[in-house]
């Protein structure tokens, strides 16, 4: 795990000092060493920083950048099936210098070109430079794991991990992109492919990108896309086969997870995802698996003694810690540094200090993320029976007349709604949902925090919709099975802008690999093949993994309400945080600020001040705008 960054520059206003200062500013990311490859040409300066956590071959033999023949590399991540493939590579007369995985990529590279993609098993960011053909490829793993940002605007290209390598080089333009910051309010991220700045992108997932040094020219390419296998014919399988493949998959891509020449521990939440991680990965292991779960002292929102109990039960080397709310609040402050665009999930806090606590001891960290996009696991996937397909009962010409009506009458005015301001959301969302009963109206529905009618009147210049991951139209799925459409959107959007930048952010804050062991490419190819009905089967979400579990600890200690690590954010909001929200809310800010009616916004902070809690996601997430506002520009 390690940071990267660089530059081709063909105005020749760069240097090796300016590099370094890039790499400089993710320090988190690479204790262990930084490096720099400088080539210097006619038409253009290239660059690659490069910052090191040590984990696969500790020798400085494996640092980076490095080379082989005509290519370069500076590669951020691991690819976990580096052995079979070097062994594959060494029987066609390849020869090795070192045990690392960065080594394998490039003698693969050599042999295959961008085939070599598809045997790799991993999370990746990667650049490669190929000096004889004077082209520079930029790859992101499948789901998104790995960051990668790029910008090329006026002869300068710049690719970085973090927003802030490229905010390091003195020929980047910090414009912001009003229409990218419309998306972030609506679902507190900005969503792939787009970038807070104007002329900067992410990679998608699954994608590479092509820069020809000759021409100018880029272009980017899919090598993987999750719907393809959403489209396919679903399984003729038993259930109790696919229970048994299902564990079989999960096996081995979570054994996978554990190469490394450094400590790894399990992140174990005490639900079913981490204990199912826990579970398999221990019974394989002699020696006990580590792991690590963050408590609060509220019990309602707190797993950290089911944790213990499960700990207990594998028999893991179990480390907990009880952290207080002085101790949580204190994290937010340091957001906006480490999420260096703006970034609103709240659970970054318990996951930064989960992070913290598990750095102590290991290096590298399992995170039980995309269980719940893989078998169906969250909440908002039980609103199919409860909402959709009652709505789609209605006839048509009803639905919308239902909708019109709702459309000219505002809840305010309807009696029995006006003592409860809290559900004037629910009329709006239901209200949307009568008039397109469709999986992509309930899904955005149920993800987004500010409507578009919402953000047209917040902002001083209304602003443009962008066409994301959210309106796609190659996924065929949803046309007779609802649930596979939301899994397949909700994992290639909300898994990898929210979740997966949440914990890359939180772990690389203290310099600690984290891993997906759920989100290996023979996980999704074959769970989004299984019919929906063995992902949420009568009323139970995530069915079959849950049937893997129970053969490893005792039903009645795993069926009990999820409680999790919540952040009080309304009472926070209402509470300790009101003098930050009267700060960065202040009339005077906005104005100088020149992006929100000022109006609007003490509009929205009054009601939510007067008892419209169904509006704290709105605040928090104009509140860590603003703070993001505030440290960057």
């Amino acid at each position: 795990m390690c940071g990267i960054t660089g530059f081709a520059d063909f105005n020749h206003k760069s240097s090796v000092g300016v590099l370094r200062q890039m790499a400089a500013s993710i320090p988190h990311r690479g204790p262990d060493g930084q490096a720099e490859y400088f080539d210097q040409q006619g038409t253009f300066q290239l660059g690659l920083g490069h910052r090191r956590l040590s984990v696969i071959d500790l020798s400085h033999a494996a640092d980076q950048p490095m080379c082989y023949e005509d290519l370069v590399i500076v590669f951020n991540g691991e690819i976990y099936n580096y052995k079979e493939i070097k062994k594959e590579l060494e029987e066609k007369g390849h020869r090795f210098i070192t045990s690392s995985d960065t080594e394998v990529i490039l003698h693969s590279w050599k042999e295959w070109g961008p085939r070599a993609i598809h045997k790799w098993h991993g999370m990746f960011a990667i650049v490669l430079y190929d000096k004889a053909k004077q082209e520079l490829i930029g790859i992101r793993d499948r789901a998104g794991v790995k960051p990668f940002y790029y910008s090329f605007h006026k002869g300068l290209l710049l690719f970085g991990s973090e927003l802030k390598t490229l905010m390091a080089h003195p020929g980047f333009k910090k414009e912001l992109d009003q229409n990218a910051i419309a998306s972030f309010l609506q679902y507190g991220y900005v969503p792939a492919p787009y970038a807070v700045f104007k002329d900067t992108f992410k990679i998608p997932p699954g994608h590479l990108l092509r820069f020809d040094l000759k021409t100018k020219t880029l272009t980017t390419e899919q090598y993987w896309n999750v719907y393809e296998y959403y489209n396919k014919p679903k399984l003729r399988i038993s259930l109790s086969d696919a229970i048994e493949e299902t564990e079989r998959i999960l096996e081995k891509a979570f054994q996978y997870r554990m190469v490394a020449d450094v400590p790894v521990g399990v992140f174990l939440s005490g639900g079913f995802d981490s204990s199912c991680v826990t579970a398999l990965l221990q019974k394989n292991s002699a020696a006990k698996i580590k792991t690590f779960t963050i408590g609060t002292t509220d019990h309602q929102m707190d797993e950290a003694p089911f944790a213990k109990q499960i700990a207990e039960r594998l028999g893991t080397d179990h480390t907990e810690y009880y952290c207080t709310e002085k101790e949580a609040l204190a994290i937010i402050p340091e957001l906006p540094f480490y999420y260096d665009e703006p970034f609103a999930d709240s659970s970054a806090i318990p996951t930064i200090l989960v992070s913290r606590l598990a750095r102590e001891q290991v290096t590298v960290a399992l995170s039980a993320d995309a269980g719940d996009e893989i078998f169906a696991g969250y909440t908002r996937y039980d609103y199919i029976s409860r909402y959709l397909n009652k709505a789609n009962r209605i006839p048509a010409p009803l639905r919308k007349l239902l909708a019109g009506g709702m459309s000219r009458l505002k809840p305010e005015r309807i009696p029995l709604l006006k003592s409860r301001p809290e559900l004037f959301g629910p009329y709006d969302k239901l209200r949307n949902l009568l008039g397109d009963p469709s999986p992509a109206v309930l899904l955005k529905n149920l993800s987004i925090a500010y409507t578009e009618q919402d953000t047209h009147q917040l902002f001083l210049h209304k602003p443009a919709g962008l066409v994301t991951g959210h309106n796609s139209t190659e996924l065929q799925a949803g046309k007779d099975d609802a649930l596979s459409f939301m899994m397949a959107v909700d994992y290639q959007t909300y898994l990898a802008d929210d979740i997966l930048q949440k914990v890359d952010r939180a772990s690389m804050s203290t310099s600690l690999e984290g891993r997906e062991p759920f989100l290996d490419q023979d996980i999704i190819e074959f769970a989004a093949q299984l019919p929906s009905e063995y992902k949420y089967h009568n009323g139970i979400k995530k069915h079959i993994l849950k049937e893997i579990v129970y053969k490893y600890l005792p039903r009645e200690l795993m069926d009990r309400p999820k409680a999790g690590f919540g952040i009080p954010i309304t009472d926070w909001l209402l509470g300790i945080l009101r003098p930050l929200v009267e700060e960065y809310f202040d009339p005077v800010f906005l104005k100088k600020q020149g992006l929100f009616h000022v109006l609007a916004v003490e509009r929205l902070k009054d009601q939510f001040y007067a008892g419209r809690k169904d509006l704290h996601l709105r605040i928090w997430y104009l509140l860590m705008f603003q703070m993001w506002y505030k440290k960057w520009m």
